[in-house]
Formats: C-alpha cells, sequence, structure tokens
C-alpha cells in the first residue's frame, strides 16, 4: 500500500497513517548460526543441554547454563550495522560479547569438531528466519592455538569468503567458498549481517584439517594399583582427539523451539539499544519452522501473511462501509 493510499484511508477511517504500515509490510526477524561446519552452540545444542556428551559441552553448560543453547540461533548484536570489530572485544568473539553466550568463548582444544579439507565446496548456515544480507566467513591463521582465548588478530584480515542472498535449500543458506588450506585445529568465523536491518548474527565453528593437533584435557592420574596403560610410549601422555561436532536433525530443533526465548527477547532488546530498523516479533512458524519453503523474506510464514491480507481487506471494507453512510446522510439532508 502506496502512502498516498495509507493516508486517504486513514483520513476515511479517523486514524493516524501509521497504524496501516503492517497492512504494507509483514513482521521482521532473522535468526541462525553455522551449521556446516556446525558451530559450538549448535551441537551443543544437538547433544542435548540437559546432559551433553562431550567433556567441552558440558563445561560450557557449567559455565553458563543450558538456555543459550535452547537459544541457539540467536548469538547476535541488534545495531551492529558492520562494526563488528568496534563492538566485540578480544576473547568475546564466540559470544559476540553477549553475556548469555559466554560460556561459548571457553578457551579449549578439544571443541567437538568438523574434519574438513581445502578446495571449492559448499558450506550451510542454519536458518529459522531468513533475510537479506552478506555472510562472511573467517579462518584461524596458521598457528593458531584453540587453548588461548580468541582474539580478532587470530582470524586472517581478510574473510575467505562473501557471499550475498545465497539460496536457501532444507532449511539452510548454501554458501559455495574456496576454503584455505590449513592443517590441524582451525576456526571458522562466521558474520551474517543483514542488509534490510542493522542487525548481525556471529558462530565459532571448530574444524580439523589432517591430525588434530589440539589436545584434550588430561584425565586425572590412575590410582598406583591399577594397570599401567597399554598405549603410548613409557613416560609419554597420551590423549583422544576431540569427539566429531554433532548436527541435529529437524526433529531435534523442532522439540527445543519452545524452550528458546530468542524471539520474545530479540524484538524487546532490538527497540530498547535504538536500532535503526526495529523488530516486530516474527511468526511462530518462521521462528520454528525447519523447511526452507516455510522460510519467507519477511521473516513471517504464509498464515502471517494471509492474516495481513484479511486486515487490509477488512479496513478497506470498513472505510468503503464509512464512505456509503455519509453519502446516504448527505442525500437524505438534500431531500429535507
Amino acid at each position: 500500500m502506496t502512502a498516498r493510499r495509507r493516508a486517504a484511508l486513514a483520513a476515511v477511517l479517523g486514524i493516524g497513517p501509521l497504524a496501516l504500515t503492517g497492512l504494507a509490510a509483514g513482521p521482521a526477524g532473522a535468526h541462525g548460526t553455522m551449521g556446516g561446519p556446525v558451530s559450538r552452540v549448535l551441537t551443543c545444542y544437538a547433544e542435548n543441554p540437559e546432559n551433553p556428551a562431550s567433556a567441552a559441552c558440558r563445561a560450557a553448560v557449567a559455565a553458563g547454563g543450558t538456555q543459550a543453547f535452547y537459544d541457539w540461533n540467536g548469538v547476535r548484536i541488534g545495531d551492529a550495522a558492520g562494526r563488528h570489530r568496534q563492538l566485540i572485544p578480544d576473547g568475546r568473539l564466540c559470544s559476540a560479547g553477549n553475556e548469555e553466550f559466554k560460556a561459548l568463548d571457553l578457551a579449549r582444544a578439544d571443541w567437538p569438531a568438523t574434519r574438513m579439507a581445502p578446495g571449492r565446496q559448499d558450506l550451510a548456515y542454519r536458518v529459522t528466519a531468513r533475510h537479506k544480507g552478506s555472510f562472511e566467513l573467517y579462518m584461524t591463521k596458521a598457528g593458531y592455538d584453540p587453548s588461548r582465548p580468541l582474539t580478532w588478530s587470530d582470524l586472517d584480515a581478510r574473510p575467505f569468503a562473501k557471499v550475498t542472498d545465497p539460496q536457501v535449500r532444507d532449511g539452510s543458506y548454501v554458501l559455495p567458498v574456496d576454503v584455505p588450506a590449513r592443517s590441524g585445529r582451525q576456526l571458522i568465523y562466521a558474520i551474517w549481517q543483514r542488509s534490510d536491518s542493522p542487525e548481525a548474527f556471529y558462530s565459532c565453528s571448530d574444524v580439523v584439517f589432517g591430525a588434530d593437533t589440539g589436545k584434550a584435557p588430561e584425565a586425572p592420574a590412575a590410582p598406583a594399583t591399577s594397570a599401567p596403560a597399554t598405549t603410548g610410549a613409557p613416560g609419554t601422555a597420551t590423549t583422544a582427539p576431540a569427539p566429531t561436532a554433532s548436527v541435529p536433525d529437524d526433529a531435534r530443533i523442532a522439540a527445543g523451539a519452545d524452550r528458546s526465548t530468542v524471539r520474545h527477547r530479540h524484538h524487546a532488546q532490538t527497540v530498547a539499544e535504538g536500532s535503526a530498523s526495529p523488530l516486530a516479533e516474527p511468526s511462530a512458524t518462521a521462528e520454528t519452522s525447519p523447511s526452507g519453503a516455510d522460510l519467507a523474506q519477511t521473516g513471517s510464514s504464509s498464515t502471517g501473511t494471509t492474516s495481513l491480507m484479511a486486515a487490509g481487506a477488512a479496513a478497506v471494507t470498513l472505510g468503503a462501509s464509512v464512505l456509503l453512510l455519509a453519502a446516504r446522510r448527505r442525500r437524505a439532508g438534500n431531500v429535507g
């Protein structure tokens, strides 16, 4: 609906023009995280926040609680507007400086990781409400030490991939990229900056090229009465590689949707932060649907769009009725 038509209809109905804005634009909202290679927050959700399988995810729950992992698609800054390095301090990259997600910044060499190889391939960004924008992917430099807090200087100065408005397939943005050559344990840092809002999303994905050079924390020494270890040379410590990162299926994602606080909290936060484009609450379908086919560009479902159309039709019908009544009264006055 154009501004002129909104003004005309508002005059007929006796309301302000802004009251009709919702008839022209559906609710907005965008949320997601890297799904391939899977991010830290999503793999701990896949393991079940109530009883994680890996030592790193257990430590993360102990450090920050379980809610962060039910809110796996909400590591974001509402008014980022491209100011990522200015807003996120060193050591807080994985949480984007958000206190709820502070456990994602734990400096550990045993975070569940995804095996990778260099070269051309499609990566995946799991999305629960899609919007236009650009993805930038950064790789840690050779010599990256996962046992130290992640800093901006640990990342390459330029992203190894930048993808704008990618296609969605099976509930994920498809990111065609050329992965650079690396060795050992590395990390991919993803930034999704929306172009229709200053909001941006962030994620950390632990990856391994070739042999895992990271070392898991050593187990406590065995009692003197126990049998000696049978692996490793005498006098050397042996550590197992970190577990493989888990990817939740659609059923798992849907099962935890009612535990998420992302939708309602983010709307309030965005307004409080003074975002240039405050987010309206997206529909429940947009937040929880695992299927890419149900993810509208505005973050609303087809049901929400139908409701808006119905509301618009009702407003027009009411306006026509008011005009007809006014005309009848004028004719009656002329006759009298």
